[in-house]
């Protein structure tokens, strides 16, 4: 059967399974799209294509003869660079770690495989999911967009892949918005899982009490696919927690209609760096969320420069405890703007991390408080249009503050949504935001958001 110009996961899963579309002339066009695409937009740090060939081609001969092992199988995904990969260099786009060869695959790289992905390769981040700029082993991903604008990061590869249809799934990391910022600019889908559901063995650490692995998608439905596969108790992560797990894909047929959802519109509205245009993409994208039946009502959290100056006095330590020893060692093989903004740690004292780790409980309990009688909330992703490569600067934490490090330090799932585009042609985001353990929830309400709206038929022109 011929295929689509573009397919989600689903879709191809789908297809897949009815035996109408083989995993190898997927893969095939895949690759085809990647090889034009790459020279201008550096989604991909390697590619496996050997093995990618091999895989698709055992996921192949499985189904033909009836082992079908689930909507994973046969389906072209790529891993970001911090998640190590047997036999295969894991980089964290880092001098330092240009010649890396794991022996083992990270937790959620063995389960994908398990479930019969095929792994293109392994994609783009920020420098150990903290920095870009020079001094690195590869280019930087751009935005396909517009490429004069950033991609955002840290799991930039994944976003620009996902939005080019190179690859159908991607894995991403987020300690401060790293799923959800390269989610929001470039109009994909994204979720941060809750803190513990998804294991992190095997993936380079940035903030011990922070850090999450999650997947990324064009759509809900993809992400949630993924996170069935992904999620689930894993010993070697000390973080992990042990509970049943619903069938995400499963929750997604549950309507919407109902749903009770507080709108936080004071992380946005009226601070520097809100436009006229994307709140009002905002607001036709509550306008569409009533029409699905769900219940809105604002709600005020603390202030958003709250969450920003207690994410950056905990996590910027944690930084500094995990890189100290490389940066004395060789400073000068870290790029500029990584190692820079991984000295500042040095300068929080053990009496500024502990006092920010107890404001954070009582920023979560005032999170909590305000969900009281609330299924979930809703937030910005990002300010509006993705910044222009200029804008980037060493030491972003002084001026506005970070949209997604609230739930960061909550540990709730977030998930980025794409609701629209501004007259520039640039998506915009929002994210929706659950109780702990309480992604099926969250995925809900996004995939009947995208299913009411048109935004999931537009591509970039590339």
């Amino acid at each position: 059967m011929s295929a689509p110009a573009y397919l989600t996961l689903a879709e191809a899963s789908l297809l897949i399974k009815n035996r109408e579309l083989s995993p190898v002339t997927l893969t095939e066009r895949c690759f085809k799209r990647a090889d034009k695409l790459q020279p201008h937009l550096h989604a991909f740090v390697l590619m496996t294509r050997d093995t990618a060939m091999a895989e698709a081609r055992k996921a192949e001969a499985e189904i033909a003869a009836g082992r079908w092992l689930g909507p994973m199988h046969g389906i072209p995904i790529g891993i970001k660079d911090i998640y190590s990969t047997r036999g295969v260099p894991t980089t964290c786009h880092s001098n330092l770690l240009k010649d890396h060869v794991p022996s083992e695959d990270a937790e959620t790289v063995r389960r994908l495989k398990e479930a019969g992905a095929v792994i293109m390769g392994k994609l783009a981040t920020d420098e150990f999911a903290f920095g870009t700029g020079t001094n690195l082993p590869f280019p930087v991903a751009r935005n396909p967009w517009n490429v004069d604008h950033v991609p955002s990061g840290s799991s930039s590869g994944s976003g620009v892949g996902l939005a080019t249809g190179q690859f159908l799934g991607a894995t991403g990391s987020d300690t401060g918005g790293s799923i959800r910022s390269p989610a929001a600019s470039n109009g994909v889908a994204g979720i941060k899982p809750t803190y513990g559901l998804v294991s992190r063995a095997g993936i380079f650490p940035l903030s011990f009490t922070a850090d999450t692995a999650g997947p990324m998608g064009w759509t809900t439905e993809d992400c949630a696919i993924q996170l069935q596969v992904m999620a689930g108790y894993d010993p070697k992560d000390p973080a992990s927690v042990d509970l049943p797990l619903p069938d995400y894909h499963q929750e997604l047929g549950k309507p919407a209609k109902g749903l009770k959802v507080g709108v936080i519109r004071h992380f946005y509205e009226g601070r520097d760096g809100s436009d006229p245009e994307t709140i009002g993409i905002f607001n036709q994208a509550y306008d569409a969320m009533r029409g699905l039946g769900v219940e809105l009502r604002d709600v005020t959290l603390p202030d958003l420069m709250d969450f920003h100056a207690c994410g950056r006095a905990v996590i910027l330590p944690e930084i500094y405890a995990i890189h100290r020893a490389m940066l004395e060692k060789t400073p000068e093989l870290y790029g500029e703007i990584t190692r820079e903004r991984a000295r500042l740690g040095a300068l929080v004292t053990s009496e500024e991390y502990h006092r920010g780790q107890r404001f954070r409980r009582q920023l979560i309990d005032r999170i909590l408080k305000s969900m009281e009688g609330l299924d979930l909330l809703i937030a910005p992703s990002a300010y509006g249009a993705p910044a222009h490569v200029s804008e980037i600067e060493i030491f972003p934490y002084f001026g506005k503050p970070n949209l997604s490090m609230p739930f960061n330090l909550s540990g709730q799932p977030a998930h980025a949504i794409c609701v629209g585009f501004g007259r520039e042609g640039l998506p915009r985001s929002l994210q929706i935001v659950g109780r702990h353990f309480d992604e099926a929830t969250v995925l809900r309400l996004g995939h009947a958001y995208e299913k009411a709206t048109p935004w999931r038929d537009r591509r970039p022109a590339v």
